[in-house]
């Protein structure tokens, strides 16, 4: 959720880098009624800038859950974690995805558990969504 102007060259970087895609949950930007977002990863009230490194596309869904939060608790541990940032981590190391039709995200650490459950990746909409997209060939992991 930006409060600044992103400037449309920027964006279309943005944009083009995640590959069309939520660089959080990884559904594709056609995928969903509610266009996809350029979020910043730290948000401007922490002190984050508007340049391309703490920039991320996101769904509107992540966005909204997301908001301007840095981190939530650990399901598993009841501590303090931060969230996944597509910046500085990399998907496959925090997440995978299981399940018969490769809808389910997996969370593999405490970054991973976290955001999983904060961004609420597994609701059963969202695991219907993977579903369908994975049976037309249209969902993967993100690449980061």
């Amino acid at each position: 959720m930006s409060e600044t102007h992103i400037p449309a060259a920027l964006r279309r970087e943005v944009i083009a880098r995640a590959g069309n895609r939520c660089e959080y949950c990884g559904i594709p930007d056609d995928a969903t009624l509610v266009s996809h977002e350029v979020d910043h990863v730290v948000a401007e009230r922490h002190g984050g800038k508007t340049i391309r490194d703490n920039l991320a596309y996101s769904c509107f869904r992540c966005n909204r859950l997301k908001g301007a939060d840095l981190t939530s608790i650990d399901p598993q541990t009841g501590k303090i974690t931060r969230l996944f940032d597509p910046r500085a981590d990399k998907w496959l190391r925090h997440f995978r995805l299981t399940g018969s039709d490769n809808a389910i995200i997996q969370p593999l650490t405490a970054v991973g558990r976290t955001t999983a459950q904060f961004l609420r990746f597994n609701d059963v909409e969202w695991i219907m969504l993977r579903t369908e997209l994975q049976r037309q060939g249209r969902y993967t992991a993100p690449s980061s």
